[in-house]
């Protein structure tokens, strides 16, 4: 027999099945209906449920079939018009054959006080859960006692899972050798690689630097919405998708047999597990990405560490201290919000948990090896979840919401390193804006000092090259402007070049013609082309200085390129060779 995908919604006065019964031939359908239990079956398929109201068959009830899609759908009346039936939504309890909420379950305390309220679930689920934790005189067990004690899991079920799965044990978990590894030295181990695993660096990065973080702490997500009005007090409406309700058939429903003490821890690492799932929605903005395995179970101690709380105050702790050791936001105020939003998912009821639950397993599910944890964990907090009570929830979120978690719980040294870290950053803002101000009278006065010997070094240039004569500055060619920013003023005393009058003035012009090529390489001189052009000049050659620092000299012979090497100086015996 197949199951069929089936989904269930009501109104006032009916109850609505509806399912998914493709390659079928309408002359097979049959529908059974009795008091709480509906029967539906059309080859190969076949559909028995336990409703949590009752139902009739009294001649109103209708059906119709959609051959295109293969849906049949079907409204059965209520015995109760009006009557609100609770847990539509919790397709995997609703499988359960009749009489199973009510079984006795393989081991039985049979101690008179029990009585006939032993296994029945539903009596244990309506008694009043006292959150203060029972403490008991601790009794030392020996080694050999200890050895076959290691448990973990959905209420510390399972042992020896993780014997046979050495080789991923390192990608899933952070403990060692878990089935011989005390409760203790795993929590001592824990808390000894969050010490090591601290960075002050980052996390005062983000402190002070958390543009980024401020908007993820503004991002509200999808269950925000749905916390019921204190007014009416009624669970808001959770739409499950096709994928989801397809997880919760392949759910095999089972009970859990539970003591006082185990249902207890079963609910602190139910909001471990929530929170760790709440921090990686805001951080991601609700999308997932490959990242987000690995930061649900690094974030949760539970998970990560196998670990067993006693307090809900123990569960805040680990999770602040985890969250400004790992992830890539590490601000406290990251741990804040997480707290909210898990607090807004418990108001919302069972539903919502269940909703969040499935979306971690559909993470862990996707992503290899960390699916162990979800036959470990998750699988069996999908199928609890939808026997607890709405108000059990409610109690859980009142109780977190008194519980407050400061920076120095976290055992961390926050205050002290966010106390120096201020006094540094004051420290160096007064530095700098004395540097500043110095800086500032500095450049004030270079820059005027530089203009002075910028004006100075130009005058040098002009005297030393036309003479200071008005008559002699026309035959002069224009000197080349410049800055000293692009070329450094080049000194007086290398700008002068003295050719002696006595010097052989016939052989100048040659020897500069020869010469005029290897200056002009090495792109230091420049030669005036009157010097060639102009017969006039070869005579006055013989009479007059060529060039002086302070001659008067009305003919530039040679000139100095603006950004030149220092002049190559020609003696007159190479040139005579």
């Amino acid at each position: 027999m197949i199951t069929p995908a089936f989904d269930l919604s009501q109104d006032p006065e009916y109850l609505i099945l509806s399912a998914r019964v493709p390659y079928t031939r309408t002359s097979e359908f049959d529908l059974f209906i009795d008091g709480t239990d509906v029967k539906f079956y059309a080859k190969p398929y076949f559909l028995r449920l336990t409703l949590p109201g009752r139902v009739v068959e009294d001649g109103r009830e209708k059906a119709t079939f959609d051959i295109e899609k293969g849906l049949f759908t079907v409204h059965i009346p209520k015995e109760i018009a009006g009557e609100h039936f609770e847990g539509l939504q919790m397709l995997t309890s609703l499988l359960a054959p009749r009489g199973s909420r009510s079984a006795k379950p393989l081991l039985e305390d049979i101690s008179p006080d029990h009585g006939e309220s032993a296994g029945n679930d539903e009596v244990e689920d309506d008694e009043d859960f006292d959150w203060q934790v029972e403490q008991e005189v601790y009794i030392e067990r020996s080694e050999e006692e200890l050895s076959g004690l290691q448990k973990y899991g959905f209420g510390n079920k399972r042992s020896g899972v993780f014997a046979r799965l050495q080789e991923e044990l390192g990608d899933v978990i952070d403990v060692k050798n878990p089935d011989k590894t005390t409760l203790a030295e795993r929590r001592q181990a824990r808390m000894d690689a969050e010490a090591s695993a601290f960075s002050p660096d980052h996390y005062l990065a983000d402190l002070f630097e958390d543009d980024e973080i401020r908007r993820l702490l503004k991002f509200r997500s999808w269950w925000t919405k749905l916390c019921p009005s204190p007014e009416n007090g009624e669970e808001p409406v959770i739409l499950f998708n096709d994928e989801e309700k397809e997880q919760l058939r392949k759910f095999n429903n089972q009970s859990y047999l539970l003591n006082k003490t185990s249902r207890y821890q079963v609910c602190l690492s139910l909001v471990d597990i929530i929170l760790a799932y709440s921090y990686e929605v805001r951080s991601t903005e609700g999308e997932h990405n490959v990242e987000s395995p690995w930061t649900i179970r690094k974030l949760s101690a539970t998970l990560c560490w196998l670990e067993t709380y006693s307090s809900l105050q123990e569960v805040l702790v680990s999770f602040g201290r985890r969250v400004l050791c790992y992830p890539l936001y590490r601000h406290f105020g990251m741990v804040s919000a997480a707290v909210s939003d898990t607090v807004a998912v418990l108001q919302s009821g069972r539903a919502c948990v269940l909703k969040c639950l499935l979306d971690i397993h559909k993470v862990f599910r996707q992503n290899d090896p960390a699916y162990i944890l979800n036959d470990l964990y998750i699988t069996d907090y999908c199928i609890w979840i939808q026997r607890i009570k709405s108000r059990k929830l409610s109690a859980l979120a009142a109780a977190l919401q008194k519980v407050s978690i400061q920076k120095k719980d976290l055992d961390l040294e926050l205050e002290e390193l966010e106390e120096a870290a201020t006094l540094v950053a004051e420290e160096e803002s007064r530095a700098s804006e004395g540097a500043s101000e110095g800086s500032n009278v500095s450049s004030d006065g270079s820059t005027t000092a530089d203009d002075d010997e910028s004006e100075a070094e130009e005058l040098a240039l002009v005297e030393s090259g036309g003479g200071g004569g008005g008559e002699s500055s026309k035959d002069s060619p224009p000197k080349p402007q410049h800055t000293s920013a692009v070329c450094a003023p080049i000194p007086q005393e290398r700008a002068v070049t003295l050719l002696s009058a006595e010097s052989n003035v016939d052989i100048l012009p040659q020897a500069l013609e020869g010469a005029r090529p290897l200056i002009q390489d090495l792109g230091e001189l420049k030669i005036s082309e009157e010097l060639r052009a102009s017969p006039e000049v070869e005579g006055k050659l013989s009479e007059q200085s060529i060039a002086t620092s302070g001659g008067s000299s009305s003919t530039t012979l040679l000139e100095l390129s603006p950004c030149g090497n220092p002049l190559l100086i020609i003696q007159k015996q190479d040139l005579s060779s």
